[in-house]
Protein backbone atom coordinates (compact mmCIF):
# COMPACT_ATOMS: atom_id res chain seq x y z
CA UNK A 1 0.00 0.00 0.00
CA UNK A 2 1.23 3.28 -1.14
CA UNK A 3 1.09 6.80 1.82
CA UNK A 4 0.40 9.75 0.33
CA UNK A 5 0.57 12.70 2.21
CA UNK A 6 -2.02 14.70 3.14
CA UNK A 7 -3.45 17.92 1.91
CA UNK A 8 -2.50 19.77 5.07
CA UNK A 9 1.75 18.36 5.17
CA UNK A 10 1.81 19.18 1.75
CA UNK A 11 0.32 22.69 1.99
CA UNK A 12 3.14 22.86 4.84
CA UNK A 13 6.05 21.66 2.98
CA UNK A 14 4.44 24.38 0.02
CA UNK A 15 4.25 26.92 2.54
CA UNK A 16 8.47 26.25 3.83
CA UNK A 17 9.26 26.42 -0.08
CA UNK A 18 7.53 29.73 -0.40
CA UNK A 19 9.20 30.83 2.34
CA UNK A 20 12.80 29.63 1.26
CA UNK A 21 11.94 31.26 -2.17
CA UNK A 22 11.71 34.75 -0.18
CA UNK A 23 14.58 34.84 1.87
CA UNK A 24 17.24 37.37 0.93
CA UNK A 25 19.93 36.28 -1.85
CA UNK A 26 17.82 33.19 -2.51
CA UNK A 27 16.23 34.46 -5.74
CA UNK A 28 19.84 34.27 -7.51
CA UNK A 29 20.83 30.57 -6.08
CA UNK A 30 21.46 27.89 -8.08
CA UNK A 31 19.25 24.70 -7.57
CA UNK A 32 19.40 21.29 -9.37
CA UNK A 33 15.32 20.87 -9.88
CA UNK A 34 14.60 21.20 -13.80
CA UNK A 35 11.09 21.10 -15.74
CA UNK A 36 11.05 17.89 -17.29
CA UNK A 37 11.18 18.25 -20.83
CA UNK A 38 8.10 16.28 -21.31
CA UNK A 39 6.49 18.84 -19.45
CA UNK A 40 7.25 21.52 -21.82
CA UNK A 41 4.72 22.91 -24.22
CA UNK A 42 3.30 25.87 -26.73
CA UNK A 43 0.20 27.24 -26.72
CA UNK A 44 -0.29 27.71 -30.79
CA UNK A 45 -1.99 30.67 -30.11
CA UNK A 46 1.73 32.11 -30.60
CA UNK A 47 2.52 31.29 -33.40
CA UNK A 48 -1.19 32.09 -35.56
CA UNK A 49 0.53 35.08 -37.30
CA UNK A 50 2.33 32.12 -39.32
CA UNK A 51 0.69 29.04 -39.56
CA UNK A 52 -2.56 30.71 -41.56
CA UNK A 53 -3.95 27.77 -43.15
CA UNK A 54 -1.15 25.91 -43.42
CA UNK A 55 0.55 24.56 -39.83
CA UNK A 56 2.68 21.66 -41.31
CA UNK A 57 5.92 24.00 -41.67
CA UNK A 58 5.07 25.40 -38.11
CA UNK A 59 4.72 21.72 -36.76
CA UNK A 60 8.38 20.99 -38.32
CA UNK A 61 9.90 23.58 -37.05
CA UNK A 62 8.48 23.15 -33.45
CA UNK A 63 9.51 19.29 -33.74
CA UNK A 64 13.11 20.32 -34.88
CA UNK A 65 13.43 22.77 -31.46
CA UNK A 66 12.45 19.80 -29.00
CA UNK A 67 8.73 19.87 -28.74
CA UNK A 68 6.75 17.12 -28.01
CA UNK A 69 3.79 18.76 -27.24
CA UNK A 70 1.19 21.46 -28.19
CA UNK A 71 -1.45 23.52 -26.62
CA UNK A 72 -4.31 23.68 -29.64
CA UNK A 73 -6.16 27.66 -30.17
CA UNK A 74 -8.44 25.75 -32.99
CA UNK A 75 -8.07 23.55 -35.63
CA UNK A 76 -7.07 25.77 -38.91
CA UNK A 77 -10.07 25.11 -40.94
CA UNK A 78 -9.43 21.44 -40.70
CA UNK A 79 -11.16 18.19 -39.06
CA UNK A 80 -10.02 16.75 -35.82
CA UNK A 81 -9.03 13.97 -37.44
CA UNK A 82 -7.20 15.81 -40.46
CA UNK A 83 -5.63 17.68 -38.00
CA UNK A 84 -4.72 15.17 -35.52
CA UNK A 85 -3.03 12.50 -38.50
CA UNK A 86 -0.66 16.17 -39.08
CA UNK A 87 0.58 16.41 -35.55
CA UNK A 88 1.23 12.60 -35.59
CA UNK A 89 3.09 13.18 -38.93
CA UNK A 90 5.57 15.57 -37.15
CA UNK A 91 5.52 13.79 -33.64
CA UNK A 92 3.55 16.20 -32.01
CA UNK A 93 1.18 15.71 -28.88
CA UNK A 94 -1.97 18.22 -28.72
CA UNK A 95 -2.52 17.14 -25.08
CA UNK A 96 -4.59 20.18 -24.18
CA UNK A 97 -6.96 22.70 -26.03
CA UNK A 98 -8.19 25.68 -25.66
CA UNK A 99 -12.45 24.93 -26.29
CA UNK A 100 -15.74 27.34 -25.43
CA UNK A 101 -18.53 25.29 -23.29
CA UNK A 102 -21.35 27.02 -24.50
CA UNK A 103 -21.41 25.12 -27.55
CA UNK A 104 -21.95 21.30 -28.53
CA UNK A 105 -20.20 19.61 -25.69
CA UNK A 106 -20.58 16.33 -27.46
CA UNK A 107 -18.97 17.39 -30.28
CA UNK A 108 -16.23 19.20 -28.14
CA UNK A 109 -15.81 16.02 -26.69
CA UNK A 110 -15.44 14.00 -29.45
CA UNK A 111 -13.06 16.31 -31.12
CA UNK A 112 -10.73 16.44 -27.91
CA UNK A 113 -10.75 12.78 -28.31
CA UNK A 114 -9.46 12.63 -31.66
CA UNK A 115 -7.02 14.78 -31.12
CA UNK A 116 -5.97 12.43 -28.26
CA UNK A 117 -6.45 15.82 -25.66
CA UNK A 118 -5.73 14.86 -21.63
CA UNK A 119 -6.67 18.55 -20.84
CA UNK A 120 -9.54 20.96 -22.42
CA UNK A 121 -9.60 24.73 -21.05
CA UNK A 122 -11.97 27.39 -21.16
CA UNK A 123 -9.44 30.15 -22.61
CA UNK A 124 -11.35 33.66 -21.90
CA UNK A 125 -14.38 34.52 -20.03
CA UNK A 126 -15.35 38.15 -19.13
CA UNK A 127 -18.37 38.70 -17.27
CA UNK A 128 -20.04 42.28 -16.31
CA UNK A 129 -22.04 41.08 -12.88
CA UNK A 130 -21.07 38.49 -10.74
CA UNK A 131 -24.45 36.70 -11.02
CA UNK A 132 -23.24 36.25 -14.57
CA UNK A 133 -19.98 34.78 -13.04
CA UNK A 134 -21.96 32.63 -10.42
CA UNK A 135 -23.93 31.35 -14.14
CA UNK A 136 -21.00 30.80 -16.00
CA UNK A 137 -19.94 28.72 -13.19
CA UNK A 138 -22.49 26.62 -12.87
CA UNK A 139 -22.15 26.03 -16.46
CA UNK A 140 -18.33 25.06 -16.06
CA UNK A 141 -18.83 22.62 -13.18
CA UNK A 142 -21.88 20.81 -14.95
CA UNK A 143 -19.59 20.51 -18.42
CA UNK A 144 -16.80 19.09 -16.21
CA UNK A 145 -18.81 16.17 -15.33
CA UNK A 146 -19.84 15.45 -19.10
CA UNK A 147 -15.57 16.15 -19.79
CA UNK A 148 -15.19 13.49 -16.88
CA UNK A 149 -17.30 10.91 -17.92
CA UNK A 150 -15.19 10.83 -21.35
CA UNK A 151 -12.05 10.73 -19.65
CA UNK A 152 -10.93 14.40 -20.08
CA UNK A 153 -9.36 17.14 -17.72
CA UNK A 154 -11.82 20.75 -18.33
CA UNK A 155 -9.64 23.50 -16.93
CA UNK A 156 -10.28 26.89 -16.57
CA UNK A 157 -7.45 29.79 -17.72
CA UNK A 158 -6.89 33.01 -16.18
CA UNK A 159 -6.23 36.68 -17.40
CA UNK A 160 -6.00 39.73 -14.58
CA UNK A 161 -10.01 40.56 -14.70
CA UNK A 162 -10.72 37.90 -12.84
CA UNK A 163 -8.75 38.85 -9.88
CA UNK A 164 -9.94 42.33 -9.61
CA UNK A 165 -13.18 42.59 -7.03
CA UNK A 166 -16.47 42.79 -8.84
CA UNK A 167 -19.19 43.60 -6.09
CA UNK A 168 -17.56 43.05 -3.65
CA UNK A 169 -16.32 39.34 -5.09
CA UNK A 170 -13.25 38.53 -6.98
CA UNK A 171 -14.41 36.28 -9.87
CA UNK A 172 -11.87 33.75 -9.66
CA UNK A 173 -13.05 33.30 -6.50
CA UNK A 174 -16.43 32.55 -7.16
CA UNK A 175 -14.88 29.53 -10.45
CA UNK A 176 -12.71 28.15 -7.67
CA UNK A 177 -15.44 28.59 -4.65
CA UNK A 178 -18.47 26.85 -7.17
CA UNK A 179 -16.67 23.90 -9.06
CA UNK A 180 -15.28 20.70 -7.67
CA UNK A 181 -11.84 20.29 -6.88
CA UNK A 182 -11.69 17.06 -8.82
CA UNK A 183 -13.08 17.99 -11.77
CA UNK A 184 -12.32 21.44 -12.64
CA UNK A 185 -8.47 21.79 -12.46
CA UNK A 186 -6.54 25.45 -13.25
CA UNK A 187 -4.35 26.85 -16.06
CA UNK A 188 -2.52 29.57 -14.49
CA UNK A 189 -1.81 31.98 -16.56
CA UNK A 190 1.66 33.36 -14.93
CA UNK A 191 1.59 37.07 -16.72
CA UNK A 192 -1.87 37.87 -16.06
CA UNK A 193 -1.47 36.99 -12.71
CA UNK A 194 1.19 38.56 -12.13
CA UNK A 195 -0.10 41.95 -13.86
CA UNK A 196 -3.45 41.48 -11.41
CA UNK A 197 -0.83 42.20 -8.84
CA UNK A 198 -1.49 38.40 -7.36
CA UNK A 199 1.35 35.88 -6.03
CA UNK A 200 1.24 32.54 -8.56
CA UNK A 201 2.40 30.74 -5.75
CA UNK A 202 -0.19 32.04 -3.04
CA UNK A 203 -2.91 30.97 -6.06
CA UNK A 204 -1.05 27.78 -6.36
CA UNK A 205 -1.55 27.11 -2.70
CA UNK A 206 -4.65 28.22 -2.06
CA UNK A 207 -6.12 26.25 -4.66
CA UNK A 208 -4.02 23.33 -3.93
CA UNK A 209 -4.25 20.20 -5.71
CA UNK A 210 -6.23 22.15 -8.89
CA UNK A 211 -3.17 23.62 -10.59
CA UNK A 212 -2.41 21.34 -13.16
CA UNK A 213 -0.75 23.46 -16.13
CA UNK A 214 0.91 27.11 -16.34
CA UNK A 215 0.66 28.89 -19.28
CA UNK A 216 4.64 30.61 -19.01
CA UNK A 217 5.36 33.89 -20.17
CA UNK A 218 7.27 36.92 -19.56
CA UNK A 219 6.57 40.38 -18.81
CA UNK A 220 8.51 43.60 -19.75
CA UNK A 221 8.27 46.68 -17.35
CA UNK A 222 5.99 48.71 -19.09
CA UNK A 223 3.78 45.35 -18.61
CA UNK A 224 4.22 44.28 -22.59
CA UNK A 225 4.78 40.64 -23.28
CA UNK A 226 8.30 39.39 -23.73
CA UNK A 227 9.96 36.31 -24.55
CA UNK A 228 11.25 33.84 -21.79
CA UNK A 229 14.30 35.20 -19.76
CA UNK A 230 13.79 39.31 -21.35
CA UNK A 231 11.38 40.01 -18.96
CA UNK A 232 10.72 41.05 -15.06
CA UNK A 233 8.94 37.65 -13.98
CA UNK A 234 10.56 35.37 -11.56
CA UNK A 235 10.15 32.07 -12.89
CA UNK A 236 12.43 30.19 -10.72
CA UNK A 237 10.84 31.28 -7.55
CA UNK A 238 7.10 30.34 -8.94
CA UNK A 239 8.75 27.09 -10.16
CA UNK A 240 10.61 26.69 -6.88
CA UNK A 241 7.78 27.59 -4.61
CA UNK A 242 5.40 24.94 -6.38
CA UNK A 243 7.66 22.09 -7.31
CA UNK A 244 6.59 20.06 -4.11
CA UNK A 245 2.96 18.90 -6.06
CA UNK A 246 3.52 18.48 -10.19
CA UNK A 247 2.55 20.65 -12.41
CA UNK A 248 1.90 18.67 -15.75
CA UNK A 249 2.37 21.30 -18.25
CA UNK A 250 4.58 24.28 -18.72
CA UNK A 251 3.40 25.98 -21.44
CA UNK A 252 4.86 28.68 -23.36
CA UNK A 253 3.41 31.50 -24.57
CA UNK A 254 3.92 34.84 -25.90
CA UNK A 255 0.37 36.51 -27.01
CA UNK A 256 2.46 39.59 -29.01
CA UNK A 257 5.08 37.89 -30.80
CA UNK A 258 7.93 40.03 -32.73
CA UNK A 259 9.16 36.41 -33.92
CA UNK A 260 6.82 33.66 -33.36
CA UNK A 261 9.34 31.30 -34.41
CA UNK A 262 11.89 32.80 -32.28
CA UNK A 263 9.54 32.91 -29.16
CA UNK A 264 9.14 29.31 -29.42
CA UNK A 265 12.69 28.40 -29.59
CA UNK A 266 13.93 30.95 -26.42
CA UNK A 267 10.72 29.71 -24.94
CA UNK A 268 12.07 25.93 -24.92
CA UNK A 269 15.69 26.67 -24.38
CA UNK A 270 14.61 28.89 -21.03
CA UNK A 271 12.30 25.97 -19.62
CA UNK A 272 15.18 23.16 -20.80
CA UNK A 273 17.97 25.23 -18.89
CA UNK A 274 16.40 26.72 -15.83
CA UNK A 275 16.97 25.32 -12.79
CA UNK A 276 15.53 25.97 -9.16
Amino acid sequence: MTNSPSRRAVLGALGAAAAVAALPGEASATFGRRVPRESISIQLYTLRGIIGDNPAPVFEALADIGYRKVELAGTYGRTAEELAKLLRRYRLAATSSHVGIDGDLDQAVTDAKTLRNTYVVVPYVNLPTIAEWVAFTKRLDAASKVFRKAGLKLGYHNHAHEFAVLEGKRPYDVITGGTSRRDVHLEVDLYWAVTAGVDPVEVFRRNFPRVRQFHVKDRNPDGSFADLGKGTIDFARIFRGTWYHHVDEYIVENDQPVDALVTAEVGYKYLRDIRF
